[in-house]
């Protein structure tokens, strides 16, 4: 197919009369968006930690499950908030003069004393506080705020718009703020806590954000000279910004901007990029040639998509392949499309094109989402504002279809498979009911979210278990081994007989981990546990003997047996058997004592040289104490960490050669930052695995990572996770917004193409 048959130059061209949000806006709205973007990353890490604090100091348990509950909200609905935040805030850009914050919950002020009567509580006090943040903000940052509010209403001045509707105001931001906190499942107790938290971040890093933006703006031209906010009422001079509005045809005139109920695209923008990139001038028409308009070109559509319902493809067919029988010769007449569809044409192939060469989605995912390209260029032909619309329902659906088939694997033959079930019917009913009505999309949204959030309370319902699982093996493994240890330090150098040995690592063992996992190694019962441990075996090998060894062993034999059986009673051991363990101490305490009477005296000097502590009872028992906590005191996480990063160089078991493997820092830092939730791509013996990070376990410093269902696939301890993504054996998966993300990657690649 020739190329002249997809795309008809008619040198930038665009519809007249429309208002198109300029370029600087456009250029202000992205960067702002990724500026968000990474300033909410850091709020929800600071956040987890924040809670965990408030919870631990909890004055209540009331207070404790609030601030737990806020922190398991937030980890769950983290992505789903981010995305709420920055699309509302995209839509204050998009819908300039018409979005009104104020709508979207109204302020104090604007309720009346019956409307107040009626007010749910909880809905009255979180208003209080947004409001009460709202004014906050607006008088910290007054001037910085009037600076980018002038500079904004400068380059779209025949808007009127009022302080609130200036994208970027601290209205919208506290109405965004509102709108995701809105689906968390938490009491309003918690809710404000998460609003008090966002206050905090919002109060320390917005004077920076509208610095940036307002740099922004400078560097597009916008006002770029004016150093103080403009006076009430006063004009500010009129100056070209260095991108002009799109609003321009080829013949130079500026066409005015009027405010229409419609939001005007920025297809003209996309049109004129991509006639800048090609480098061409309109190829003269073909005598002969028939061209389609557009709702010849969306019935000949129509055709194809109800043709291909019954069509189903191993592979995505490309939209350029697909439109073939449109666009190709026909009884030696070629076929042609106007300048606008072809530019739509090109631009929704080049999407579908990204999506499709996506390595985030599974070849059969690609497939089933590629039979919507038919649909989706009927819509994006029929409503110009698909492309700057960021709530647009055809988006939205996109973005769920993708996000939910990132971590999707395909199943053996014969398992059943709801997600592809579920996306395939979502795929059928495009197909066989879309012909007009943008509303289907809508709908099938509705109800695809709907059977994800089925689907995600289920999935967390099975992590949460796994996560309880490891936690509880983490906090046992931790209690082993401060057993262990302790053991360790009082037996070593000790000769002791078998029936003690026994006695100590069993029942006293048991005993111990009890201890550490019911109390906690800094608790008062740890410490005399650890006493009677030290007692215990001195009691059977006091060195070195002395002349008041025999008194000193009398004394403590009684506190020793007594607290021995004091303790198994605490842990419910067996009666019986506690009688015999009981019954073997003695025997062997008889035997101690008879062995003392023939036993040599140290000399003193002897003893002084050799022990920093004198081995009678009470000296025993009292040194007992500091020496198990100096010596066997946990660090923190954050202690290990910091030593860990102060090594590059790791071990890899499973190298051949058992030599060491240097890993960068930037890979440890990247394994420290992977956040819970995290999709990743696992490579082991050339088989790929999809999975996610559901839980760090800060006891034992692991990963834990599980696939799709919420069955454990890996584990992986710090530098082990490091190592494997710097030898790429791991890679980090985008799950971030694919048409969001196809758009942005087709602007950057046409920006370049045109300064090339």
């Amino acid at each position: 197919m020739a190329q002249h048959n997809k795309v008809v130059h008619l040198g930038g061209q665009t519809s007249v009369g429309k208002f198109s949000l300029p370029v600087a806006l456009v250029r202000l709205r992205d960067t702002s968006g990724q500026s968000l973007n990474a300033v909410l990353a850091g709020f929800f890490e600071k956040a987890d930690d924040s809670l965990f604090s408030l919870a631990d100091s909890a004055g209540s348990n009331q207070d404790q499950t609030s601030y737990f509950d806020a922190m398991r909200e937030l980890r769950l609905r983290r992505k789903a908030m981010t995305v709420s935040i920055l699309q509302y805030i995209s839509q204050a850009f998009n819908e300039l003069g018409r979005f009104n914050p104020a709508h979207k919950s109204k302020s104090l002020e604007e309720i009346d004393r019956d409307s107040l009567s009626l007010m749910d509580h909880a809905d009255l006090e979180q208003q209080v506080a947004l409001d009460n943040l709202t004014n906050r903000l607006r008088n910290r940052y007054s001037e910085v705020l009037s600076l980018l509010a002038a500079r904004i209403r400068h380059t779209v001045s025949d808007l009127s718009l009022t302080d609130a509707q200036i994208p970027l105001s601290p209205e919208v931001l506290c109405g965004a703020i509102a709108e995701a906190c809105a689906d968390l499942d938490i009491d309003i107790r918690a809710k404000l806590v998460v609003l008090k938290l966002f206050e905090r971040m919002l109060t320390e890093q917005l004077g920076a954000f509208y610095q940036a933006c307002n740099q922004t703006l400078i560097t597009q031209g916008v006002l770029a000279e004016m150093k103080t906010p403009p006076l009430a009422g006063a004009n500010v001079p009129r100056s070209v910004p260095a991108s002009e509005s799109a609003g321009q045809v080829a013949g130079g005139r500026h066409e005015p901007q009027h405010h229409q109920t419609e939001v005007t695209p920025t297809l003209s923008e996309l049109s004129e990029l991509l006639h800048q990139a090609d480098h061409k001038t309109a190829p003269a028409e073909k005598a002969g040639t028939r061209v389609l308009d557009t709702q010849q070109l969306i019935l000949q559509l129509s055709q194809l998509q109800s043709s291909a319902q019954n069509v189903e493809s191993a592979q995505a067919v490309p939209l350029r392949d697909q439109l073939k029988p449109v666009l190709g010769s026909e009884e030696g007449r070629s076929t042609s499309v106007g300048q606008v569809d072809g530019d739509v044409i090109n631009l929704v192939s080049m999407l579908f094109e990204f999506i499709l060469e996506d390595r985030q989605l599974h070849p059969v995912m690609k497939a089933l989402i590629g039979r919507l390209q038919i649909p989706v260029l009927k819509v994006a032909l029929s409503d110009q504002n698909f492309f700057n619309r960021g709530g647009h329902p055809v988006r939205k659906l996109l973005n769920e279809l993708a996000l939910a088939a990132i971590g999707w694997s395909e199943k053996r033959p014969g398992v059943r498979d709801p997600l592809r079930d579920k996306i395939e019917e979502v795929v059928e009913r495009v197909l066989s009911e879309y012909t007009e009505n943008v509303g289907l999309f809508e709908e099938l949204g509705e109800d695809f979210g709907h059977f994800m959030d089925l689907d995600r309370r289920r999935r967390e319902l099975v992590e949460q278990r796994l996560r309880d699982a490891e936690e509880g093996r983490a906090k046992h493994e931790r209690a082993q081994q401060a057993a262990t240890d302790l053991i360790s330090q009082y037996t070593e150098n000790h000769e002791l007989p078998e029936p003690v040995l026994q006695i100590i690592h069993d029942p006293l063992a048991r005993y111990l981990q009890w201890v550490v996992l019911r109390h906690g190694e800094d608790s008062l019962l740890w410490a005399t546990a650890s006493e009677l441990a030290g007692s215990l075996v001195w009691s059977v090998d006091p060195r070195p003997v002395t002349p008041d060894t025999r008194s000193d062993l009398l004394r403590t034999i009684p506190v020793v047996v007594e607290g021995l059986r004091t303790a198994l009673q605490e842990i419910s051991w067996d009666p019986f058997a506690t009688d015999s363990v009981i019954r073997d101490l003695e025997l062997v305490h008889v035997d101690v004592l008879q062995n003392l009477v023939t036993a040599p005296l140290e000399p003193a000097e002897d003893i002084a040289e050799r022990s920093e502590v004198e081995f009678d009872a009470d000296v025993a028992i009292e040194s007992s104490l500091p020496a198990s906590e100096e010596r066997f005191e946990v660090p923190e996480q954050s202690e290990l960490d910091e030593n860990k990063e102060g090594s590059v160089e790791i071990v890899d078991q499973t190298a051949p050669t058992g030599e060491p493997v240097a890993v960068a820092l930037q890979w440890l830092d990247a394994a420290d930052q992977l956040s819970v939730g995290s999709w990743l791509e696992l490579n082991k013996d050339d088989v790929r695995v999809r999975c996610k990070l559901a839980a760090f376990i800060k006891a034992t410093g692991k990963y834990i990572f599980v696939n799709r269902n919420g069955a454990k696939v890996a584990e992986y301890f710090r530098d082990e996770l490091a190592l494997a993504m710097q030898e790429k054996a791991i890679t980090l998966l985008d799950d971030g917004l694919i048409f969001d993300r196809a758009l942005e990657s087709i602007i950057d690649n046409l920006r370049q193409n045109r300064n090339d």
